[in-house]
């Protein structure tokens, strides 16, 4: 993808925050783990129930979008410990080492769920050359302002902070980078680095003159691979495929760190307000 590539491809504009989230992976059984990022399969979900789509719907129109996001926050990795299967008849508890039930007051199981605690998320839906149109990415926007169903961070117990919809912009990726960060940096102190993550290579992220990142050819090979690419959401045949992960770091500018809580949220409205790129459409972001 070049640079003119980038910037000419519509996309929706998200933030990601909440007290907690939970971007599960390699989940099996009772142990449920977490992505230290949100994951393609998290964020096209959350786009489904936004629209009413039912679990065995098509989703070749989602998963034609690109998902970019930058970690303002990364936050702090928790577990949380859970029992399982109170109450249930014995044929339908857990098969011990002697191949026999559980029954009565040992029916139960032990838990363990991981959670990224006070993270913050920023992140960019781009679509792809024949992929969703413009009329098409407002009718998402418009779910996501006015859902069908309630959508959540990953798991039903992590709602988000706020709204989630930041825009609906010509250039996404370039707002993106550009975008207010949440967090907090003392004064003098300098840039930070940002890590931005994808499903596409990311030498031609525009990032702008001046801002030092980590090298354009290195971001465009994948650093690793994720199996998080959703081909069905069906409870009986959910089914993923691997992808690759791009990523690269930017030098973001000490005063693009706006604070947290309603300094923050004053500080991105103000700059929505003066830089978004009008839509061509005219349909408000």
């Amino acid at each position: 993808m070049t640079s003119s590539e980038a910037e000419d491809r519509p996309g929706l504009l998200l933030r990601l925050a909440g007290p907690l989230q939970s971007w599960g992976e390699k989940s099996h059984f009772t142990d449920r783990d977490t992505a230290r990022f949100p994951t393609r399969s998290g964020v096209i979900g959350m786009l489904a129930a936004a629209l009413g789509r039912k679990r065995g719907e098509p989703l070749d129109d989602l998963i034609a979008l690109s998902l970019t996001v930058r970690e303002d926050r990364p936050g702090v990795m928790m577990t949380d410990l859970h029992t399982v299967g109170g109450g249930l008849p014995n044929r339908d508890t857990v098969t011990t080492a002697e191949g026999k039930k559980r029954g009565g007051t040992t029916a139960t199981l032990l838990s363990r769920r991981a959670y990224l605690a006070d993270a913050v998320f920023t992140a960019a839906l781009t679509s792809a050359p024949g992929g969703p149109d413009a009329k098409t990415l407002s009718r998402y926007a418009e779910a996501l302002r006015e859902p069908r169903w309630p959508f959540y961070l990953g798991r039903r117990s992590c709602p988000p902070e706020g709204p989630v919809l930041l825009a609906r912009s010509e250039r996404p990726l370039e707002e993106l980078v550009r975008l207010p960060v949440s967090a907090e940096r003392a004064e003098g102190a300098g840039p930070l680095n940002l890590v931005f993550l994808s499903d596409e290579p990311l030498d031609a992220l525009p990032v702008p003159n001046g801002w030092e990142s980590s090298p354009a050819d290195e971001s465009a090979r994948p650093t690793s691979t994720i199996n998080d690419d959703p081909r069905s959401f069906h409870p009986k045949q959910r089914t993923y495929r691997v992808r690759p992960l791009y990523r690269r770091t930017v030098a973001v500018p000490e005063e693009r760190f706006a604070g947290l809580g309603a300094p923050y949220l004053a500080v991105l409205e103000k700059h929505l307000a003066a830089y978004r790129v009008p839509s061509e459409d005219g349909v408000a972001p």
